[in-house]
């Protein structure tokens, strides 16, 4: 069976481009709460980007709000997606292992994703249960792209960086294949730091657009030696008007620069 990280580097190589479309399908953005509405929307994002996109990241929280209605629209999302795409549960899960263990058989086994982002803070037994199955993989937490994230993931610990400690737990961990880390687009010299610790381990970089975060050096850094998946998602789903043929555009723009970037 191949690995999770083995396959995501397929998939990369194969369409020469790391651009993973983030789903976070916004009420107040779109400008409507109609439930029928959003969800039409959110497949008008997957068939416009599907040429462009390696990944598509769909974050609960934008489902979780609406109830069993929102659960429903979420397993739809992610049989619309396919199989010709990686898919990232952004669930941001972590508890301890009986409970990591119920989250990982919803999320991989009923909901079907290939992957999920996951918090250290509970440390390894939080993650464990998530990577036992090494086709199913884990992005965790490392240096995230909101402006607080200093407040404790910079804080020194033995005079280094917390940050460092979960890049190199992770590294530990990584016996699968099936481990990446979550650092921001935000933070230059913290994704520096991060590729130096795992020159291997594939990145998720959130952060790029909305967030102001430097596309060309996120994409440089993160795929010098490893995979490093660029997230875009309210550039891409709010971009304009909403017109299908916008979203194309931009997201078409988007994977032109993260290709220029590749290749230099």
């Amino acid at each position: 069976m191949i690995s999770f990280n083995s396959r995501l580097k397929s998939v990369v190589k194969e369409k020469g481009s790391c651009l993973c479309v983030g789903l976070d399908i916004n009420p107040e953005a779109f400008g409507s709460s109609n439930l029928s509405n959003l969800k039409e929307h959110t497949f008008k994002v997957i068939d416009a980007t599907r040429e462009f996109a390696v990944a598509y990241k769909p974050n609960f929280a934008f489902f979780e709000r609406w109830g069993a209605a929102g659960f429903a629209w979420l397993e739809e999302t992610v049989v619309y997606i396919g199989k010709d795409h990686i898919t990232i549960a952004d669930a941001k899960r972590g508890d301890i292992g009986n409970t990591a263990s119920q989250y990982a058989e919803s999320i991989f086994n009923h909901f079907g994703f290939d992957c999920v982002t996951l918090s250290p803070y509970m440390g390894k037994d939080s993650i464990e249960p998530f990577i036992k199955e090494k086709s199913k993989g884990a992005f965790v937490l490392c240096r995230t792209s909101n402006p607080s994230a200093k407040d404790l993931q910079n804080k020194l610990v033995n005079g280094k960086p917390l940050y460092h400690d979960v890049a190199h737990l992770i590294n530990g961990l990584n016996k699968h294949d099936n481990l990446g880390l979550v650092v921001g687009g935000t933070a230059p010299d913290e994704l520096l730091d991060v590729r130096a610790i795992a020159p291997e381990i594939p990145l998720l970089i959130p952060g790029i657009g909305a967030q102001g975060g430097d596309l060309k050096h996120s994409v440089k850094v993160s795929n010098r030696s490893g995979v490093g998946l660029i997230n875009i998602s309210r550039g891409i789903s709010f971009v304009g008007n909403m017109t299908q043929k916008e979203i194309y555009n931009a997201t078409k723009e988007y994977e032109k620069k993260i290709k220029e970037a590749m290749n230099q």
